[in-house]
């Protein structure tokens, strides 16, 4: 499978649920699927969990109005909503496929390690019959990374993807040895909350907070002071390249080997993208980017995460 350097995300499509506090109709997201589509992005990111599927919905009426062959689709299953598909893999798949429209998911993933190494051995049969081309796990320590790639491997699989929050603020994936082991082992790991959901955009800061309403407000507001020293620093840099504060917090991640998904709800953001996988940061301008998020002494972990080890 030929991989751009950054995935599309589709979390905030549909928010149902209040989280980014978008209001957007899912038409409204057409010129930007066909803008990064256009630039060649397209690996596209999204869940059953994201609005209870309709980020699904939304993503899927595009991809097959653009040739479903021409998109590689990554999709999830998530434990947390497994009861109401009766506890099958196979099950909360076929409804995502349905909702899609689709035959075949390039990318499926166990979205957390609730209900391990159940859940994973429930992916051999929908690699068996091709429901699924590849399979990756979500939020999994090396461990469990290491029990599921186990399984899959005794089955004749392999483990394709491991998908973690990777961010300058959240770089337990890279301390525990998790990408290390995957680059030794061929495993792509991609990042999510790169740029922990514009906190690290240059657009927000103490002086200029998130809008209130919205989950992520509540999260990043109160953190936003500590984080002027980080946010100086990635302006600085961005300076130096002549591009945005968010372009070069997706560019670190590049950088250190990452493949970031960048959540895309506006076409500005489809066009940094473009241009963020040609920056190239030297390693002095990573270690004062790591320098300033450590001195910021800030936790970006969530509440449905764990530090890595």
């Amino acid at each position: 499978m030929n991989l751009p350097k950054i995935a599309m995300g589709a979390w905030a499509w549909g928010d149902t649920d209040g989280y980014f506090g978008n209001t957007m109709a899912g038409e409204e997201f057409r010129p930007i699927f066909e803008a990064a589509m256009k630039a060649g992005l397209n690996l596209w990111d999204t869940a059953t969990a994201y609005s209870n599927g309709e980020s699904e919905k939304i993503l899927g009426g595009f991809v097959n109005d653009a040739g479903r062959e021409n998109v590689i689709v990554s999709t999830k299953f998530t434990p947390q909503m497994a009861a109401m598909y009766d506890n099958s893999v196979e099950k909360m798949c076929d409804a995502s496929l349905a909702r899609m429209n689709m035959e075949y998911f390039d990318i499926y993933w166990i979205h957390n390690p609730i209900g391990a190494p159940e859940y994973t051995k429930q992916l051999i049969p929908l690699l068996k019959s091709g429901k699924v081309k590849t399979v990756g796990v979500s939020n999994h320590n090396l461990a469990q990374i290491k029990e599921a790639e186990t399984i899959l491997k005794d089955a004749g699989f392999r483990l394709s993807a491991v998908q973690n929050h990777y961010s300058l603020l959240n770089r337990s994936s890279e301390e525990s040895g998790i990408i290390s082991y995957c680059k030794a082992n061929d495993i792509v790991f991609y990042g999510y909350m790169t740029l922990e959901q514009g906190a690290l955009s240059g657009k927000y800061d103490a002086a200029h907070p998130f809008p209130e309403g919205s989950a992520r407000a509540n999260v990043f507001n109160p953190l936003l002071p500590q984080l002027g020293a980080l946010i100086g620093e990635l302006k600085k840099i961005a300076a130096a390249h002549n591009v945005s504060a968010a372009q070069i917090a997706a560019a670190y991640a590049v950088h250190k080997g990452v493949l970031p998904i960048l959540g895309v709800t506006k076409l500005y953001q489809v066009e940094e993208a473009v241009k963020t996988a040609e920056i190239i940061l030297s390693a002095e301008e990573a270690a004062s980017l790591e320098a300033a998020a450590d001195a910021s002494g800030v936790s970006s972990i969530q509440f449905w995460e764990s530090k890595m080890e």
